[in-house]
């Protein structure tokens, strides 16, 4: 048994047991993977994947089991090459961490220049991405930290953290008929155009069950994932944005008012995730800690070693 063999089996099953992704993966041959494979159901006397000719179709039962097993030992082999960096080097190392656009944009900007100040032979990966990819690369060991506001909590193999609660404004350019409303009701808003995120970015759900609750039928004429996109087509006159609080400043968006809309849709939490059962460098925790000051690394590893988290 080797390691290989259990990363065959693994990214079999992560990759829909495409075998050619698999060895790309891998940067081996798909020869070279059916025989780990193989080799490795031989050694075990179990097979673990079904078949359909040549061509690998799902798990079996056992097979279902063996790759919780292998997952565990993959984990462990991993950690085991972190705990060694962390004694030979503890000042020095790359930092993965993927957010999506407005936490990179707006909340990490403090925390990663305090980071660089207290760790300044730590290089940071800094990757941008959707909710669900985010989850995707946390649980693959491609990154080290993951941090969105929708789905990380969704994973049970991922340990998520809740870090800070914002809610939503509405922005409208100078001048505009909806600052002479006070409150704004979501009536008032669907008279309007409409530009907010893409569904699954920035608390986009909570904004749809607002006007379905309500019965209100919204004219959502653009989406994008970016604060900033949605802020400069407001701007063009192309309708009403609906963005994240720390995603408008009054100085620098010149042109534009924010009006409050707590009143309208429910507060959202920003979530940092971490895979369960990883081991974390020092500089991570302290990162961590940047990010959600309340948390204490008691709490941090409890919830890696499978205690319940808020």
């Amino acid at each position: 048994m080797n390691f290989q063999q259990l990363r065959s089996i693994r990214e079999a099953a992560r990759r829909g047991y495409n075998l050619t992704e698999v060895a790309n993966a891998l940067f081996t041959s798909q020869p070279g993977v059916s025989r780990q494979i193989r080799e490795l159901e031989d050694e075990l006397g179990v097979v673990i994947f079904e078949r359909n000719g040549k061509r690998l179709t799902g798990l079996t039962d056992p097979g279902k089991g063996i790759l919780k097993i292998i997952d565990r030992l993959l984990i462990e082999a991993e950690n085991l090459q972190q705990a060694s960096l962390e004694y030979t080097g503890q000042n020095s190392g790359t930092l993965s961490v993927a957010a999506t656009h407005t936490q990179a944009r707006y909340a990490l900007p403090k925390v990663v220049q305090s980071f660089r100040a207290a760790f300044p032979e730590v290089r940071i990966a800094l990757q941008q991405s959707a909710p669900e990819h985010i989850a995707e690369w946390v649980l693959s060991g491609k990154t080290d930290i993951g941090i969105a506001t929708e789905g990380l909590s969704q994973f049970p193999d991922l340990v998520s953290f809740p870090c800070y609660r914002w809610s939503h404004l509405i922005v409208v350019p100078d001048g505009h008929p909806l600052l002479a409303r006070s409150p704004i009701r979501l009536e008032d808003l669907a008279e309007f155009p409409l530009i907010t995120y893409d569904i699954g970015f920035t608390g986009r759900g909570h904004i749809d069950a607002a006007f379905a609750k309500a019965d209100v039928k919204p004219d959502i004429v653009l989406t994008a994932m970016d604060s900033d996109v949605i802020k400069q087509y407001v701007a063009l006159g192309m309708g009403v944005g609906i963005v994240a609080s720390m995603a408008f400043d009054h100085g620098r968006d010149k042109g534009l008012r924010a009006v409050e809309a707590s009143h309208l849709f429910a507060a959202n939490t920003t979530r940092l995730a971490v895979r369960k059962g990883a081991y974390l460098r020092s500089y991570a925790y302290h990162f961590i800690q940047q990010f959600a000051p309340e948390l204490t690394r008691a709490e941090i590893d409890a919830a890696l070693a499978g205690g319940e988290q808020s």
